[in-house]
Parts: C-alpha cells; structure tokens; sequence
C-alpha cells in the first residue's frame, strides 16, 4: 500500500511539473516575441489613471459630447473599455494619430497604440501625416515617452478625455487620454 501511495504521490508531483513548465514557456514566449500589438493584446501596461491637466490643446467648442455626458465606448484600447459605461471628461481640438514605437524600456515594438495627441508629439508642426516618423512625448504606457514613432492612422478630432469602469470589474479609470468620437456611443 506504501508503494502505491509513493507511486501515486510521484506521478502528481512529475504532472505538476510538466504543467508549470508549460505556464512558464508560454508566459515567456509571450514576453518574448519582438512585437505587441497595443489593440489586439489590450496591453494593461496603460496608466489607468491619468492628469487631467492638458497642456498645448484648446477645449473643443462644439463637440458632440459635452463633459459630463452619460456614454458607453466602442473602443477597445485596453482590457475592460468595449462596452463600458463612461463619462466624457472634457473634449480638446486635435487630430488624433495611431502610432506603431518602438518602447524606451523594453526595445519591444508596440503597434497600433491608439491615440496621441498633437501636444504629446515633439515639435512644432501643425500636423502630421500617415507614415510621418515622430518622437514621442506621450506618457501613457511605460516607455512611451521619448520614444521613437511612426504615424500608422489618423483621425479627426475631437480628442475626448473619459473616465470609465471597465466592464472586466477592474479599478475605476480617470482621465484617460483619448477616445475618438467614432468609438463613443451616447447611453
């Protein structure tokens, strides 16, 4: 009986560790591949609370959400913010710019990060175009800043600034930069 506790007891312990080996090669797998796509992996590397301070932009006069509007977003920036309840922050004039960089702390390329802001792009220009190479001075993920960048999508303003509860029970999000109007629906 002693023998076939020990047996038994051994092939349990050589099964878990067949099944922390395999956790431990994906995780690192993952870690290491050389690109993340910011959309499609809804990188929770994104500051989840934000400044609501805004330096360089004007406030939108007319935009469709006023600050204060009740919305639920489209967007699918992170985990949690497709379908979440939200409310507009404020609403600033600028285009908006989908950038593919390449991050200060990890050398990874991050493709598709949505979205930056005039300000947040160093230089005086009025605008940028698709293809345009930029450095960053975005703060939104570690390893934004300062980064070097290239403009993938563009879109007309305005930039909305939110406050949401992700739909995937996570903290509340305050000051997040930025939604496109196409990706907010009014509540």
């Amino acid at each position: 009986m002693k023998k076939l506790v020990r047996y038994v007891c051994a092939v349990a312990v050589v099964a878990m560790l067949f099944l922390v080996a395999g956790c431990s090669s994906n995780s690192t797998q993952k870690e290491g591949s050389s690109t993340h796509s910011h959309s499609s992996e809804k990188t929770e590397m994104h500051e989840h609370t934000g400044s609501k301070k805004v330096h360089g932009l004007k406030k939108a006069e007319q935009p469709k959400y006023k600050a204060g509007t009740k919305v639920k977003l489209t967007a699918d920036h992170m985990k949690g913010m497709k379908d979440a309840n939200a409310t507009i922050v404020n609403a600033y004039d600028s285009k908006l710019y989908a950038v593919d960089y390449k991050s200060t702390s990890d050398k990874k390329m991050v493709k598709d990060h949505k979205w930056v802001t005039i300000n947040e792009i160093e230089g005086n220009r009025k605008e940028y175009k698709k293809g345009d190479k930029v450095t960053l001075k975005a703060d939104h993920m570690a390893g934004m800043k300062n980064s070097s960048a290239t403009i993938v999508e563009i879109q007309k303003g305005p930039a909305y600034m939110v406050n949401y509860q992700p739909t995937n029970g996570g903290k509340q999000v305050t000051n997040h930069k930025w939604v496109a109007e196409d990706e907010i629906e009014k509540r």
